[in-house]
């Protein structure tokens, strides 16, 4: 949080403080609400979302990976696309979604075990750890605390990029 607040000062160049600036952003975001029905006393509804949309061009945002895709696109597909920027793991835990022998050996390659279960119509059964899988939950549970801020959950931007600076926003809060 410390450096992503750095960042945020180091880009603020109005009369109000970058923390209040800031607060107001967040608070657009966390509430879900339009640009200008910001509360005043977090600055002018223009400033806000210029700042907004700067930070999300100039890059703020995108030290954290996130690839949006059509709804109807299968999970180990749209993870295909994030195969080469994942970062050096021991292991993945995956759903049942990844199952896939294509996706398990470019893990492997990688030097990542996977440790996802097999799909239930698989003819033949593949090994995973039992002991850790269960912890796959917590991903779940972050999604449902993404969802509780009211822009990500709705996807009110209609830019893709100021969607996804959105989504990185929230990422941060739940980190």
């Amino acid at each position: 949080m410390g450096q992503f607040s750095m960042t945020i000062s180091a880009v603020a160049g109005s009369n109000l403080s970058g923390n209040q600036q800031s607060s107001g952003i967040i608070f657009i975001n966390r509430n879900g609400l339009r640009w200008r029905n910001a509360p005043r006393e977090y600055g002018q509804p223009k400033t806000l979302y210029n700042r907004w949309k700067r930070w999300g061009d100039m890059g703020v945002f995108a030290r954290m990976k996130f690839l949006m895709t059509a709804g109807q696109t299968s999970d180990h597909t749209g993870a295909a696309a994030l195969l080469d920027s994942l970062p050096a793991a021991e292991w993945m835990i995956a759903d049942r979604g990844y199952d896939a022998d294509w996706f398990r050996e470019a893990l492997k390659d990688k030097r990542i075990r996977p440790r996802i279960p097999g799909r239930k119509s698989r003819s033949k059964a593949v090994p995973y750890d039992k002991r850790r899988y269960p912890r796959h939950n917590r991903i779940e549970i972050m999604f449902g605390s993404l969802k509780d801020w009211r822009r990500v959950a709705t996807r009110y931007d209609r830019c893709a990029e100021t969607f996804l600076s959105a989504l990185a926003a929230t990422a941060i809060f739940w980190l």
